[in-house]
């Protein structure tokens, strides 16, 4: 490695070190919140740390083998085998000291919206919404839904999902790093159940996707809050609630709404609006450093035009395709059910490449 990488291994050890020790101390854990967040960086550094200390443990040990082949032949074996392990081991190293997406580690809040397409477009949202939550249960992930507005046909018109990881993300792997290239406009192409005909229409759905926000991670002041409640309805504007439970929170200062009405309570839909509210704050937080930095870093597609789209699910062909590396496979019918591991290893390793060719630097 150069004397760069060198130095910032130093540093990285040193880190996980501190924070091995913070984790010893019964005193962290008294802040809930605060132990999770060393637990994350303990775990995404972990791989680091271990290969670093195989690194060194073969060194050594290649180091004791050469000397002993220069008086025992049955030795130079032993350090040939180590001398080509080393350079695969040290590779791997490089890779995971790649600077990551700070929020790799983190749960997400996702929204799904209903676009052009009409009622099409909103059982087409409602389909997007399943295949997200076969996929989270096929991985083992806690699923909440925040809110859901149907459509008269049972479809989505406007749906949050927090999706939480149980337990702690292993190497920092956590839901973000597998989620976060799902935002942005998705276009269908399909005979929709409105047809008559049975002509392929074309609409579209946005899936807006954020890591989720603890009240560590950006501050709200109460007092920028406006929150009203009002009786919760379903399709079609009937009241499905007799009582005031649902919930309206505007941020003034920035204008951004969240709802509530799926929980019985007014409370449990004020937290749920909160989740939403911190999760959109912190992205549009993180969207203005970005852009004041001079990043090239591209924010989600936060429309439904459907000529903004990043994905195509065209049915009559089975076929899905990801505009933005050029991914094309024809297992839709799989997709739809959840089986999207395939997707994201295609994206994920786009990403990594880009990262790699920039240097390191974040995409």
């Amino acid at each position: 490695m150069s004397t760069a990488a060198d130095n910032r291994l130093a540093v990285l050890l040193a880190e996980y070190h501190d924070l091995e020790a913070q984790m010893g101390d019964p005193g962290l854990h008294a802040d809930p919140a605060q132990a999770r967040r060393v637990g994350r960086r303990y775990a995404e550094l972990s791989p680091i740390a271990k290969t670093a200390a195989d690194i060194a443990q073969a060194k050594e040990d290649l180091e004791t083998a050469e000397e002993l082949a220069k008086e025992d032949s049955d030795f130079a074996e032993e350090a040939e085998r180590l001398s080509k392990e080393l350079p695969a081991m040290e590779e791997k190293l490089a890779e995971l000291m790649i600077p990551r997406d700070p929020e790799d580690s983190k749960d997400v809040i996702m929204e799904i919206k209903a676009g052009a397409g009409g009622e099409e477009s909103a059982l087409f949202a409602g389909d997007l919404m399943r295949m997200y939550m076969r996929y989270a249960e096929k991985q083992g992930w806690a699923l909440e839904i925040l809110e859901k507005a149907e459509s008269d046909l049972g479809g989505v018109k406007d749906a949050s999902l927090a999706v939480k990881m149980k337990g702690t993300p292993e190497g920092g792997n956590g839901i973000w790093s597998r989620l976060k290239f799902e935002g942005g406009v998705h276009r269908v192409q399909r005979v929709p159940a409105t047809e008559s005909q049975g002509r392929v229409h074309t609409s579209a759905a946005a899936v807006i996707v954020m890591p989720e926000a603890e009240e560590v991670d950006i501050e709200i002041n109460q007092n920028d809050l406006r929150i009203d409640v009002y009786r919760s309805s379903g399709p079609g504007g009937q009241s499905v609630n007799t009582t005031d439970s649902a919930v309206r929170i505007t941020h003034e200062p920035t204008g951004v709404v969240v709802t509530s009405q799926n929980e019985k309570s007014q409370l449990q839909n004020k937290e749920a609006a909160m989740k939403v509210l911190r999760a959109r704050l912190l992205a549009k937080q993180q969207e203005e450093a970005a852009a004041a930095a001079g990043e090239a870093r591209k924010s989600q597609v936060r429309t439904a035009d459907r000529s903004e789209r990043i994905r195509t699910y065209n049915y009559p062909q089975n076929r899905l395709t990801d505009h933005r590396i050029g991914y094309t496979a024809y297992n839709l019918d799989q997709v739809v059910e959840g089986e999207l591991d395939d997707v994201f290893n295609a994206l994920y390793a786009a990403d990594r490449a880009e990262r790699m060719a920039g240097n390191g630097d974040e995409s």
